[in-house]
């Protein structure tokens, strides 16, 4: 019979060495403080910090805990597999609701079980939609805390969904000392990717395509770009086949549509066994920690893959419906995600589950921080209102266990919610979706972009700086892997998603883009020139920008979707990274890298407190100042989109090396070559130039900042479509 009791530990100690106390024991309470406090004061410098959710599947000395919440559930049960191919559980285990319940939570312990054992939930109870149960006593519940998952739906006749298997885990890894890197986010040069897609193509040349290993592989790749922090699209569990266990004709590349939050995703393991993703991801962490490169993952705790009243049941709505999804009239799901439904994030169950989730990733896995998907729905209610100082966001930006990990949201939702700027508070950072549609606006030449141009290269102090959040409160993007990717948005005017089946309806139409003559490939010289420049433009003012910077993967090399700004069902090359682009573009490559390294070394352009426009350390010179082609002070009610801005070094106090140089960039978005003129205030200094997007390779960038100094009579002059930054060559007096 199973040992019967219940899990209590919110924090495990793992012991390195002989002589600290051993695992605890079944029935040994947890105090999460005093663990804490017996971590700091050990000496060795080998323990590691573990953290352990109280439900799911633990392992003990003698078996498996399993923990399950459910309140309104009348019976429990757990399936028992053998292999991951068995459709039927070799045995099943009742939950005695006497002995097994313990208030809303169902838990019992099986001795003899070990790590890598295969389990389903399964639950009966009131099948009432109108009051918000589903329950389904012959379905096969995916655990809600699963660690892994293996296999994935098996093909079923008799209308049974068969989900992948839950994997009981073992978590122990060596983690060599391994910590969080904890850079400031001010410092952070971030780098979307798609762990699949980055390694997949024949071309990457790895041992372990499209795996978490495979991005080992590319690590020297990363590091010679120059990137601080990689940002991972959804590595947690999603589904691969539909739920007849039937190929999918339209596969959820991208992963938004989460299956297990607690789990790594099993279709970026190299090795097929079940729970090698678990080691393989943390494989991969330690490689980039080691490379000094943080990890951030790509969260989606807005909606899962359960879908509406027409969706499967696979684990959620078969056990407490109505607590993790926010239903409208009691029976409908309300979609404020634009994917069927939408969890209920303000629920206590459910937030105490995203909380566990967080701390599972960062303290398990050592994850440096998290994106938040369609974050905005963190702000709404139980009942789907939006409302002001939402618990869930103040919570997660408080959260002491949280407090070393960047916390970045993407501020607006499928219904309607546009949060930018008024998002949580000066830990939020945000993706800043102003800022790519300005930036996008001023380079393709809309009329009246100036202004909103310099307001987005000085940190978007509109947006933030009234709530007293600091410039690294924007992550600045130009592209991500929703829409265009860099080189399509130069080199398509409409888009085409033909080959997403949809007859090209889905995707954005406001892209803000343009073709400059032809649509798509082109021999044409004159507009392969302005579309590499414009492409040189984009990349250049993103990483002169004050806040932090984040790239798309492959927009360093041109990697084109041939105008597919939707590829989330594309796992073909039109989604892979073609590896043959960093070498047929590598003078790009190298263009980026380069202002990734000045961005590295020139505090001017990241500082952690906004611009003012006012004097510097008792220089005369303000910290920002703004100026018209003729080196005047700029007239913003100008017509044209032709602008120089001088940015001033940092004061010693922010700067205590020394390290920052003032700073001139020269913006030229008008179809004409024009002369600027150095400003007064840059007189009597020497200049080099570092950057002329206008220029041919090698001469777009000199890495060395040793570029021609202006003439004498300091005027130079910006080709069309073009800008150049000049660096002093000395330290401010």
């Amino acid at each position: 019979m199973p040992d019967r009791f219940v899990t209590s530990g919110f924090s495990e100690l793992r012991r390195a060495h002989d002589g600290l106390e051993g695992p605890r024991q079944p029935n040994q309470a947890s105090d999460s403080r005093s663990d804490l406090y017996m971590l700091m004061r050990q000496p060795c410098p080998d323990l590691q910090f573990a953290y352990s959710p109280p439900f799911g599947a633990t392992l003990t000395e003698k078996g498996v805990q399993f923990s399950v919440f459910s309140r309104s559930a009348t019976e429990m049960r757990l399936l028992l597999y053998n292999k991951v191919t068995d459709r039927e559980p070799a045995q099943v285990i009742d939950f005695d609701r006497g002995t097994d319940r313990w208030g809303d939570v169902w838990s019992l312990h099986v001795p003899g079980l070990e790590a890598g054992q295969l389990y389903h939930f399964q639950a009966s109870g009131p099948w009432e939609p109108e009051n918000g149960h589903r329950f389904d006593s012959t379905a096969r519940l995916i655990d809600p805390y699963a660690q892994a998952l293996a296999g994935t739906y098996q093909k079923q006749t008799d209308g049974v969904v068969r989900p992948p298997k839950c994997v009981v885990v073992d978590g122990t890894f060596d983690w060599e000392g391994d910590r969080h890197v904890r850079r400031d986010v001010s410092e952070s040069i971030i780098y979307e990717m798609h762990v699949r897609g980055f390694t997949k193509s024949k071309t990457a040349k790895v041992k372990a395509p499209g795996s978490y290993l495979g991005v080992i592989e590319k690590i020297p790749y990363l590091k010679s770009l120059g990137v601080t922090s990689v940002e991972l699209m959804p590595v947690h569990e999603f589904p691969i086949r539909d739920p007849q266990g039937k190929k999918l004709s339209r596969p959820n590349y991208w992963g938004y549509d989460p299956m297990a939050f607690f789990a790594p995703h099993r279709g970026y393991a190299h090795d097929s066994a079940p729970g090698a993703q678990v080691n393989e991801f943390k494989q991969m962490v330690k490689a980039l920690h080691s490379a000094g490169i943080e990890v951030i993952l790509d969260v989606v705790f807005n909606h899962t893959c359960e879908g509406n009243e027409q969706g499967p049941t696979l684990s959620f709505k078969g056990l407490e419906n109505q607590v993790y999804y926010i239903l409208s009239e009691g029976q409908h799901y309300c979609n404020y995600s634009g994917c069927g439904n939408t969890i209920n994030g303000n629920h206590p169950v459910v937030r105490e589950m995203i909380f566990h989730c967080l701390r599972h990733w960062v303290h398990n896995y050592h994850i440096d921080g998290f994106r938040f998907d369609l974050a905005s729905i963190l702000s709404r209610d139980r009942s789907g209102n939006l409302i002001p100082n939402p618990p869930m966001v103040e919570l997660i930006a408080e959260d002491p266990m949280l407090a070393d990990t960047k916390i970045i949201a993407e501020a607006w939702d499928a219904a309607g919610a546009y949060q930018v700027g008024s998002f949580g508070n000066h830990r939020w950072a945000e993706w800043n979706g102003r800022y790519r549609d300005d930036v996008r606006g001023f380079w393709r030449g809309d009329a009246g972009t100036l202004g909103p141009l310099a307001t987005r290269l000085a940190g978007s102090s509109d947006l933030y700086q009234h709530a007293g959040r600091p410039p690294s409160c924007s992550v600045n993007l130009v592209t991500t892997h929703d829409g265009f990717t860099m080189n399509d948005l130069v080199s398509y005017k409409e888009k085409h998603n033909e080959a997403n089946g949809e007859d090209n309806n889905d995707g954005d139409n406001h892209n803000i883009s343009d073709n400059y003559g032809v649509e798509g490939p082109t021999r044409k010289k004159a507009i392969s020139t302005i579309r590499s420049q414009q492409v040189r433009n984009m990349l250049a003012t993103l990483l002169t920008s004050q806040g932090v910077p984040m790239i798309v993967s492959g927009d360093e090399a041109r990697r084109t979707q041939k105008g597919n700004n939707n590829a989330y069902c594309q796992d073909t090359d039109i989604s892979w990274f073609d590896w043959r682009l960093v070498e047929k573009n590598a003078d790009l490559v190298r263009f980026v890298s380069a202002l990734i390294e000045f961005r590295k070394n020139q505090p001017t352009i990241r500082r952690r407190e906004y611009l003012t426009g006012q004097p510097v350390d008792g220089r005369k010179v303000p910290d920002v100042s703004w100026y018209g082609p003729s080196g005047e002070p700029l007239n913003w009610d100008q017509g044209e989109l032709a602008m120089a801005a001088y940015i001033a070094a940092p004061s010693r106090i922010d700067d205590p090396e020394g390290l920052g140089r003032d700073v001139i960039l020269m913006f030229n978005s008008t179809g004409d070559h024009r002369e600027f003129h150095f400003p007064a205030i840059a007189r009597g200094t020497q200049w080099n130039l570092f950057v002329d997007t206008a220029a041919a390779p090698p001469e777009d960038i000199y890495p060395d900042v040793d570029g021609p100094m202006p003439p004498n009579n300091r005027i130079v002059e910006v080709g069309r479509h073009s800008m150049r930054i000049y660096v002093c060559n000395a330290a401010p007096k």
